[in-house]
């Protein structure tokens, strides 16, 4: 008799997460509803990019091209001690991950990363995932403080306008949100660590506490933190820290002089005629940066654009911010999801991978997630 194969059956990567797919087109359909219902406009009409200085764009990709070479080449400080990975292929993985994470839905390109590089009995999948949350830790907790420096340094239109331009929230809850999210992320990183540094300490106190509603349930958080701090170790060694932290000032650095080149490309000044400054561009970046962390639909869209205008109703009158502001918006936007999505396909491609290789990487990590 022929033997019946009991194995678990196996999906392709969309349709495994088609329930997450078809929640993002809701969200999308939504979204793209309450934009047309607010006034914030995704894409102006064509008079209103006549004085572009278009020269500003091509160097504003090149720009983005720099900054998103130090974005993913400062991930190979934080794997020294996961397991040996070429510089090639930290490249080629990471920007498959960076369009993954702009493209899918509710932040699940997190995941393509660590499916990627890991190897079983090598480089684990739960290894990789724990570096990945110390970066994510790191970028939020650098761009919060940059943001609530800027917001408390870095001067406003005065009066500040009482809501955001475009948008049915205020201008106090956005700076409130921004101070929240710098606590979280603070807070988020001071746990991390202390399960690093104090893990015996930290562990017994995450049973004594989380043991009084369940001991199961406390023994897998104490374990699930233990995991994803040992994404930590870098800080064990002076010289990566500071490597790490230095390409992401350098990330992050030429991040904001390309929104601020391009700014200015786009005419964005003040009432008095003065150009947009630097540090201006470096509030704005903060106010996108803790805006996307928002989960959202594919190409991070309309999310992008509120997280631009809400930078930019703190320095510009409303009507501007609804003119150039809004071609800025856009210029950016375009810009930085082209050069994603193209060098995320050139380097799967060359990689020969596929999203099939993504889904099995994920089925054999979910089966052994220390493999």
């Amino acid at each position: 008799m022929a033997q019946v194969d009991s194995s678990p059956r196996k999906h392709g990567f969309l349709r495994k997460h088609a329930g997450r797919f078809g929640a993002s087109v809701v969200l999308t359909v939504c979204v793209l509803w309450g934009l047309q219902h607010s006034g914030l406009k995704l894409v102006p009409p064509a008079a209103a990019f006549a004085g572009v200085r278009w020269w500003t764009v091509p160097v504003y990709l090149v720009l983005v091209i720099a900054m998103s070479y130090f974005r993913a080449v400062r991930w190979r400080f934080l794997l020294r001690k996961v397991g040996e990975v070429s510089a090639s292929k930290i490249l080629s993985v990471s920007f498959v991950g960076f369009a993954a994470i702009l493209l899918l839905p509710f932040r699940l390109g997190e995941f393509v990363r660590p499916a990627m590089l890991r190897e079983k009995g090598k480089i684990s999948f739960s290894a990789v995932t724990g570096s990945i949350i110390a970066e994510r830790i790191v970028d939020g907790l650098y761009l919060s403080v940059v943001l609530a420096i800027a917001l408390l340094a870095v001067p406003t239109i005065d009066p500040l306008p009482e809501k955001v331009v475009g948008l049915p929230v205020t201008v106090a809850q956005v700076r409130g949100y921004a101070f929240f999210t710098l606590a979280g992320f603070a807070c988020a990183l001071a746990t991390i660590a202390v399960y690093f540094f104090a893990r015996g300490f930290a562990r017994r106190a995450t049973l004594a506490v989380f043991g009084l509603v369940s001991k199961k349930l406390a023994e897998r958080l104490a374990h699930e933190a233990e995991r994803l701090a040992d994404g930590l170790h870098v800080l064990q060694s002076p010289k990566d820290a500071w490597g790490f932290m230095l390409e992401s000032t350098l990330y992050w650095g030429i991040n904001a002089a390309g929104m601020w080149l391009l700014a200015w490309g786009c005419g964005l000044q003040h009432a008095d005629g003065s150009a947009i400054t630097y540090w201006e561009a470096c509030s704005m970046m903060g106010m996108l940066g803790v805006t996307i962390l928002i989960p959202g639909p594919p190409g991070l869209l309309g999310i992008f654009q509120a997280g631009m205008f809400c930078g930019m109703t703190m320095y510009f009158p409303a009507t501007l911010v609804e003119s150039r502001g809004a071609v800025y918006a856009c210029l950016l936007f375009g810009v930085q999801v082209t050069f994603t999505v193209v060098a995320g396909a050139i380097a799967l491609l060359s990689g020969r991978g596929s999203l099939a290789q993504i889904s099995e990487a994920e089925d054999d990590a979910a089966a052994d997630p220390a493999g």
